[in-house]
C-alpha cells in the first residue's frame, strides 16, 4: 500500500496500516526532517516494520512509479490541497487501473464528481462494469473532518468507544468492568482485556500484557466466563438512543410565541450602557444650556423654539441666522462648533451599542434548571457537524462560540440550541453554560492552547465532567491526556487529533470494500468485514454457533446476499456505514445455518481476515469454537 501526504494524517495512516493492520506500506513525504518525516523514518529503521519512506515534493508520475503504484493494492492521497490530490489520483488511475484509491477532499461536491469519474475510468480500462464485485478497485473520497465527527460525538455522548455505523444503526465498542453483568444492548464479546488495562482500549498509552493474562481477541465462552470476574471485557454495544432531529424551536412553539420569546430574550440593556448614557447625557446637558442661553439673550417665542433651534444648530440643519439679533447668531456659531465635537461621539456610541446588541442577540442562554447536558465549545467546520449529529440524539446541548459569524451559529439558532456568543476561556462564560451541572464538555476550537485553557478551567469548576478535547498535534494530545488523567483520576478525559480519529476510516477504505472499520484494542486491532458465505467452506453449511473461530472471527449479523450492502464509503456515507441492508439480523439464532445466499458481518483479527480472503488454512479449525456461538 502507498500513502502520499504532507501532514499528520499520512503519519497516522502509516502507523495504522503497519502496526495495526499488518500491511506493507510505502510513504511519500515532502521531507525527512519535519516531525512527520522523522516519525516515518523511525518506523523505517525498525527491523520489524516493513515501512518504506520516499521523499518527494510533489506526487508526479515519476514519484508514483518510484513508490510502486503500478503494483500496489491501494493508494491514499492525503495532501491538504484538493488540486494536488485530484491530479495524483488521475495519474495513478492511468498507471494502475485496478488500484484502490482513497482520496482526501475538502470540497464535497468536487469529491463526488471525482469519485464517479475515476470509477468509470477504471471500469472502462479493465472491461468490468461499474458495480462488478469482483473488481475491488473502488475510489473512495473522504474528509478527515467527516470521519472524525462520529468518534467525537460518541466520546462526548456515551463515553469511550470506537464507533461503527452499519445499515443506519450506530454501534460502539464499550469496556465493561470486571464482574459487571451483560446488558440488553450488548451484542457480542469482542475481547477480554489484559489485567493492566486502562479502561480505554484505543488509548495510545494502553499497556500490553503478553501470555495468558494478555488481551484475548474474540475469546471463546470458557475464556470469557473464567476471566469476567478479574478482567474487563470489550463488548459490541448497539447505541439505541438515536432518533430523528427535533424540529426547530419556531416550528415547535408557533411563530407568534417564538417571536415573543425571542423579543423577551433580546439584550435591550446594551442601549443603557455607561458609554451610551454618558454621551447622550452630555448632549442633553449641552442642549439645555444652549436653550437657557436662547431664552436669556435671543428672546425667542413661542417657548418651544428655545429648544428646537439649538438642536437644529447642533446638527447643522437650521437656516443661517443672518437676519436675527447678534446674540442669536453667536449662539448658532457656538452650537455648530459643539456639534462638530459631540456628533462623532454620538455616532460612535450608537454604532457600538448596535454592534453589541447584534452580537448579544445571537446568544440564547440556557434555562436556569438545565442539567445533564453537553457543552460544545467551537462552532467551526468540525463543531458544526458535531452539533448537527448530537441533535440526532436525545442529549441536550449548550453551544459556545465567540465569533458571531461562525458557520455553526446559524445552525444553533435554527435548531433552537442554547447558544452563548462569547469567549469560553472566561470562567463566567462556562458558568453561564452551566458547566457545573453538565455531563460532558466538547472543546473543538482551532487553538490548542485555548482548548487546554478551557478544559483546565472547566476541570476546576467541575472535576468530574467528561472531557473530549480536539488537539492538532497527536503527541501533544497523548501527553495532555495522560497528565489530565493523572491529575483527575476519577474523571474521564479524551484528547485526540482529527488525523488520529480519521486514520482508521482511511485505513479501512484502503483495505477494500469488504472492510467496514478498524477498532484498535490495546496494541492489536479488530476488523469488521462483510463476507458472502458462498465460496467460504469455513462458513457455508455451518451454524452461527459452529462458524465461530477463537481469536480469528465471530459472526455478528446475517443477511441476504441479494441486497447490495457494500457501497464504497463517501463524504455523504461515513466510512463504516452501510445502506440498504434492511435484512441484516444482528441477533441471529446460534443454530441458524449459513447458506450460499447469505451475507454475514464478521468481527475478525488480521489473521482471520487473511484466512477468509485467501482461503489458506494455516491449521485445522479450532473445535473449541463448537462450545461458543456468540
Amino acid at each position: 500500500m502507498v500513502i502520499c501526504g504532507d501532514d499528520g494524517l499520512a503519519h497516522r495512516l502509516a502507523i495504522e496500516l503497519d502496526a495495526v493492520c499488518g500491511e506493507t506500506v510505502t510513504v511519500v513525504l515532502p521531507s525527512r526532517r519535519d516531525e512527520y518525516g522523522a516519525g516515518i523514518a523511525a518506523l523505517h529503521r525498525d527491523p520489524h516494520s516493513p515501512v518504506e519512506l520516499q521523499v518527494s515534493t510533489r506526487p508526479d508520475e515519476q514519484t508514483l512509479l518510484a513508490a510502486g503504484v503500478e503494483r500496489a493494492a491501494a493508494l491514499a492521497l492525503t495532501y491538504g490541497d484538493d488540486q494536488v490530490n485530484m491530479t495524483a489520483a488521475l495519474l495513478a488511475r492511468g498507471l494502475n487501473p485496478s488500484i484502490r484509491l482513497v482520496i482526501r477532499m475538502f470540497h464535497r461536491e468536487r469529491g463526488r464528481h471525482l469519485e464517479r469519474l475515476l470509477d468509470r475510468a477504471a471500469a472502462e480500462a479493465t472491461g468490468g462494469g461499474d458495480d462488478d464485485p469482483a473488481l475491488d478497485m473502488s475510489t473512495t473520497v473522504l474528509s478527515d473532518a467527516d470521519t472524525a465527527v462520529p468518534e467525537l460525538v460518541a466520546a462526548a455522548a456515551v463515553g469511550h468507544g470506537h464507533t461503527l455505523q452499519v445499515e443506519g444503526k450506530v454501534f460502539r465498542g464499550v469496556v465493561r468492568p470486571a464482574g459487571s453483568p451483560v446488558r440488553p444492548t450488548d451484542l457480542a464479546t469482542l475481547a477480554v482485556l489484559s489485567g493492566a488495562h486502562q479502561d480505554d482500549p484505543a488509548s495510545q498509552d494502553s499497556p500490553e500484557t503478553s501470555g495468558e493474562e494478555g488481551t484475548q481477541l474474540l475469546p471463546d465462552t470458557r475464556t470469557s466466563y473464567h476471566r469476567q470476574f478479574t478482567h474487563g471485557r470489550l463488548m459490541l454495544e448497539e447505541v439505541t438512543h438515536h432518533h430523528a432531529p427535533e424540529p426547530p424551536a419556531r416550528a415547535r412553539r408557533g411563530p407568534v410565541r417564538w417571536l415573543r420569546a425571542r423579543l423577551a430574550h433580546l439584550p435591550w440593556k446594551v442601549f443603557l450602557s455607561r458609554e451610551v448614557i454618558a454621551v447622550f447625557g452630555a448632549l442633553a446637558a449641552i442642549v439645555l444650556a444652549l436653550s437657557a442661553a436662547t431664552v436669556l439673550f435671543a428672546h425667542e417665542h413661542p417657548w418651544w423654539k428655545n429648544i428646537y433651534l439649538p438642536l437644529l444648530d447642533i446638527f447643522t440643519m437650521g437656516d443661517p441666522a443672518t437676519e436675527e439679533v447678534v446674540a442669536r447668531r453667536l449662539l448658532q456659531l457656538i452650537a455648530g462648533f459643539v456639534g462638530l465635537a459631540v456628533l462623532p461621539l454620538v455616532v460612535a456610541a450608537t454604532m457600538n451599542a448596535t454592534d453589541a446588541f447584534r452580537t448579544a442577540s445571537a446568544s440564547h442562554p440556557p434555562e436556569d434548571d438545565l442539567s445533564d447536558h453537553i457543552v460544545l465549545v467551537g462552532l467551526g467546520k468540525i463543531g458544526t457537524r458535531v452539533l448537527a449529529q448530537l441533535r440526532t440524539t436525545d442529549h441536550k446541548v449548550v453551544a459556545v462560540e465567540r465569533d458571531p459569524q461562525a458557520r455553526g451559529v446559524a445552525l444553533a439558532r435554527e435548531l433552537g440550541v442554547p447558544l452563548l456568543v462569547e469567549d469560553a476561556s472566561s470562567p463566567s462564560v462556562l458558568d453561564r453554560a452551566r458547566i457545573r451541572h453538565s455531563r460532558s464538555l466538547l472543546v473543538l476550537t482551532r487553538d490548542d492552547g485555548e482548548n487546554l485553557d478551557i478544559v483546565m478551567a472547566a476541570r476546576e469548576t467541575n472535576p468530574g465532567v467528561r472531557v473530549v478535547m480536539r488537539l492538532h498535534d497527536d503527541d501533544f494530545a497523548a501527553t495532555v491526556q495522560r497528565t489530565l488523567r493523572a491529575s483527575y483520576p476519577d474523571a474521564p478525559t479524551r484528547s485526540r487529533s482529527v488525523s488520529a480519529l480519521a486514520a482508521p476510516a482511511f485505513a479501512a477504505a484502503m483495505m477494500g470494500r469488504h472492510v467496514l472499520g478498524v477498532m484498535p484494542v490495546e496494541r492489536g486491532s479488530l476488523l469488521f468485514t462483510v463476507v458472502d458465505v458462498a465460496g467460504h467452506p469455513e462458513l457455508e453449511g455451518s451454524s452461527v454457533y459452529e462458524a465461530f473461530r477463537q481469536n480469528e472471527w465471530r459472526v455478528l449479523a446475517v443477511g441476504s446476499a441479494d441486497i447490495d450492502v457494500l457501497p464504497a464509503p463517501s463524504q455523504d456515507t461515513p466510512a463504516g456505514a452501510l445502506t440498504g441492508g434492511i435484512g441484516l439480523d444482528w441477533r441471529p439464532a446460534a443454530g441458524r445455518v449459513l447458506r450460499a445466499g447469505d451475507r454475514v458481518v464478521l468481527a475478525t483479527t488480521r489473521r482471520g481476515l487473511d484466512v477468509l480472503m485467501t482461503g489458506l488454512q494455516p491449521h485445522p479449525p479450532d473445535r473449541r469454537g463448537e462450545r461458543d456461538g456468540r
